[in-house]
């Protein structure tokens, strides 16, 4: 990498996946990785999309695969997940939901049971993409 290049790249939600809450990037590539902030089932205007612990996995995924298309990635190159579930309970259901999204080689993973604001699963990862 030269000086010239920066050190951190900045990646923008698309329109189809919602924007950050606050003040965070929804992504940084950096170092030939791209750093996913993380996602909930919530649509590109914000508002939380309720329903079961899969219809919210499968919208979490799909929130987190669009930013990481937008940042040069896919989650089948992702290297570590973090799952946050309201309910440890649900970790059975959300499995179901979760392994269809990952290749054959499966990223590492953390699971922990959290407090979350109005939904029941968030997701972040950290991908490979070529630099």
């Amino acid at each position: 990498m030269s000086a010239a290049e920066p050190l951190r790249t900045q990646v923008h939600a698309p329109p189809s996946a919602p924007g950050p809450a606050g003040p965070y990037s929804s992504g940084i590539v950096s170092g030939g990785f791209l750093f996913l902030a993380g996602q909930a089932a919530v649509a590109p205007d914000g508002t939380i999309v309720r329903g079961t612990i899969e219809e919210q996995t499968r919208m979490t995924l799909a929130n987190l695969e669009a930013v990481a298309n937008a940042g040069g990635g896919t989650l089948r190159d992702a290297v570590k997940v973090t799952v946050y579930l309201a309910d440890i309970g649900d970790w059975a259901a959300f499995n179901t939901v979760y392994e269809q999204w990952f290749g054959e080689v499966k990223p590492v993973r953390t699971v922990v049971a959290c407090s979350l604001n109005g939904f029941d699963v968030e997701v972040d990862a950290i991908v490979a993409v070529a630099r």
